[in-house]
Formats: structure tokens, sequence, C-alpha cells
């Protein structure tokens, strides 16, 4: 079973925004990445999870905001990566925070 959602974040900086926190997630999630196109994959057994599959989110950078869609194996993993892409975001768009989202499921 595979749940998703979407959120498009109105920002002007969604180019700097994908690439700092494709960078930061690098560090320990498999990640591809260019100053347009993000895609971070979440193994199902992330930070001690045991969740069915793993997750992804891709993102697309645009003049006026920051695409995101998330794939994940359950809503308990999609919820949890909402709020963790959320935080993050928020956390590199200090000046802008918080931004607005408004997930959509799909």
């Amino acid at each position: 079973m595979s749940v998703n959602s979407t959120v498009r974040v109105p920002t002007a900086h969604a180019s700097r925004y994908l690439q700092q926190l494709c960078k930061h997630w690098s560090h320990n999630l498999a990640v591809t990445f260019s100053e347009t196109e993000g895609t971070v994959t979440f193994p199902r057994t992330a930070r001690g999870a045991d969740w069915p599959g793993d997750a992804t989110l891709a993102l697309q950078a645009h003049d006026d905001g920051l695409d995101c869609r998330l794939a994940a194996s359950s809503t308990g993993q999609l919820e949890a990566l909402q709020r963790a892409v959320a935080r993050h975001l928020d956390r590199f768009a200090f000046r802008e925070a918080p931004l607005p989202f408004d997930w959509q499921a799909q």
C-alpha cells in the first residue's frame, strides 16, 4: 500500500531550500539532487522505526515555490514525514518561517 501527499510551499528561495534540505539529509539517507530537483529515500527502519516499506520525498523548485511529494508505506509514516519536512524547511527558511504547508492527499 502506498499513501501519497503533495504540497506547494510558496517561497522565492525554493532552489536554495531544496539544496540545503538535500545536503542535510545526504549525510545519512539516499539523496540525489540538482538546483531544481531532488529525491530523498527514507528507509523503513529510519530512526528505529519499523514501517512496512521505504518512503520517498520528491522535490521540484519553481520560481514561486517548492513542490514536495511524499510517497509512504503507511498513514503514520506519511504524517511523521510531513512533520519532518515542514520542521526542516522552516529551520532553513528561518527568515520566512513558519512557511505554510497545506498537504493534499493524492
